[in-house]
C-alpha cells in the first residue's frame, strides 16, 4: 500500500491556500520538526499538518511568511491535535508568534483509556493501530535542504497516523463520558506563559537547588537569571555558557575571589576570564537576598502516616484499574502524601482526577470506605 502523497509547502501562495482549505476542517493533526542542539530557541524546520483528506509539510526555511499560518493556529472552529504537545507549542510560539488553540493532546488523552502515562507516539500507534513506525530517520538533520523523499514521508507519518488516532481516542473517551475531563487541562495548554522561561525563575530548573540553603539558593537565582538572559540574547544553549552542575557548585561554595572561583571544577578558563568578576558579584548580591525554598525532607511523614499513604496508594491503583486509567496520570506518591498531611491543593483533589479517584481517596481517608481482601483480591467496601 502506497503512502498518501505529501504536499510540500514552500511558497506564500501555497500556504495561504492550505490554510484556507484546512480552516474549513473541524480538526487537523499537527507536529513539528526542529533543531535545538546549537541554539537557545528551537529552530523550526518543518510543520506537518494532516486532515482526514490531505497531508502537508510546511517548510519554514523556504522563502515563506509563517504569519500566514496564524489564522489556522488561532481558529476557534478548528481543533489542533498534537502528541506530547509542549515542545511543538513552544516552537510554534517562537516562530509564529502564537500558540495553537484549541488543542487536543493524544498523549494525555490516551492515559484516560488505560494507556501508560507519557506514552511515546510510536508506541501508541503500535498499540492502537497495529502499525510499526519507521525509525531510521530519527536523527535526521531537519535543517538540511533539500530533504529526501523518504525523510518527508517519515515526517509525514507523525501526522498521518495521528489523524487516525484522534477519532479513535475521541470516540472512546466520549463513550466513557470522559471528554469533558480534559477540557480544563487542554485550555491551560494554550497559555503562552507556559512556554516562556522568565530569567528570575530559571533557578528552579536546576536540580541542585533542592540541596542548598537559603543564601545559596539566592546566589543560584542570581546566577541562573544572568545565564538565562545571556543565553536568550546570544541564542545559545544554557550549557554552552555554564553547565548546570557548575552553576550549582558556584552557588553552593559562594567563592569570594577569582582564585576561589577558579577552583570550581568544570568552569572553563575562558568563562573565568570573561565573566569572573560578574559571577562573583552575582554570588554576593544573590546571597544577600536568601530564598527560603528548601524542600521538606523526604521523611516528613511519620511511620503511621507512611503506612496510611501506602493504603491510599493501593486504593488509588484499585480505582484506576477499575476505570482503565493509568494511576500515575491521576496522582503521584507525593500527591497522596500531601493529602495525608491535610493539604487541599494537590491536583488529585480537583477536576477530573477527583472524579476519577480523588473523592474515593478522601472517602478512604475519612473512613467512609474501607479496603478488604476477599478471596485473595483487594476490594473497596463502603462503611455501613
Amino acid at each position: 500500500m502506497q503512502p498518501d502523497p505529501v504536499n510540500l509547502i514552500t511558497t506564500n501562495t501555497a500556504l495561504t491556500d492550505l490554510v484556507e482549505r484546512l480552516g474549513a476542517e473541524p480538526w487537523v493533526a499537527m507536529d513539528t520538526e526542529f533543531m535545538r542542539e546549537r541554539t537557545y530557541y528551537p529552530q523550526l524546520c518543518l510543520i506537518q499538518i494532516a486532515s482526514e483528506t490531505e497531508i502537508a509539510c510546511v517548510d519554514p526555511l523556504a522563502d515563506i511568511e509563517l504569519d500566514l499560518l496564524r489564522p489556522l493556529l488561532q481558529s476557534s472552529s478548528t481543533l489542533k491535535v498534537f502528541h506530547a504537545a509542549f515542545q511543538d507549542m513552544e516552537a510554534l510560539l517562537q516562530s509564529c508568534g502564537c500558540v495553537p488553540a484549541p488543542v487536543f493532546d493524544t498523549q494525555i488523552a490516551a492515559t484516560l483509556i488505560g494507556q501508560p502515562d507519557q506514552m511515546g507516539y510510536a508506541r501508541l500507534v503500535q498499540a492502537m493501530l497495529g502499525v510499526e513506525l519507521e525509525k531510521s530517520h530519527a536523527r535526521t538533520d531537519w535543517a538540511r535542504r533539500p530533504l529526501a523523499p523518504e525523510e518527508l514521508q517519515y515526517a509525514a507519518d507523525d501526522v498521518r497516523y495521528l489523524a487516525r488516532l484522534y477519532p479513535l481516542l475521541r470516540d472512546d473517551l466520549a463513550a466513557r463520558g470522559r471528554l469533558r475531563w480534559l477540557t480544563a487541562e487542554f485550555e491551560a495548554m494554550t497559555d503562552p506563559g507556559r512556554y516562556v522561561t522568565e530569567p528570575g525563575d530559571a533557578w528552579k530548573r536546576i536540580k541542585a537547588w533542592k540541596k542548598l540553603k537559603p543564601a545559596q539558593i539566592g546566589a543560584l537565582r542570581a546566577l541562573a537569571a544572568w545565564r538565562e538572559t545571556l543565553a536568550m540574547e546570544a541564542d545559545r544553549p544554557r550549557g554552552w555558557i555554564i553547565k548546570d552542575d557548575v552553576l550549582g557548585d558556584i552557588a553552593r561554595r559562594r567563592p569570594r575571589d577569582l582564585a576561589a572561583l577558579g577552583r570550581i571544577r568544570g568552569l572553563a578558563d575562558a568563562t573565568l576570564n570573561k565573566h569572573g568578576d560578574r559571577l562573583l558579584a552575582l554570588v554576593r548580591d544573590g546571597a544577600s537576598q536568601p530564598i527560603d525554598a528548601t524542600p521538606p525532607p523526604a521523611n516528613r511523614l511519620s511511620a503511621e502516616q507512611q503506612a496510611l499513604a501506602d493504603l491510599l496508594m493501593a486504593g488509588l491503583r484499585l480505582r484506576a484499574a477499575a476505570a482503565s486509567i493509568s494511576p500515575s496520570a491521576i496522582a503521584s506518591r507525593g500527591d497522596v502524601e500531601r493529602v495525608v498531611l491535610g493539604e487541599r491543593d494537590p491536583a488529585l483533589l480537583h477536576g477530573w482526577r477527583r472524579e476519577a479517584a480523588g473523592g474515593f481517596v478522601e472517602d478512604l481517608l475519612a473512613g467512609r470506605t474501607q479496603l478488604q481482601v476477599v478471596d485473595g483480591e483487594l476490594r473497596a467496601v463502603e462503611d455501613g
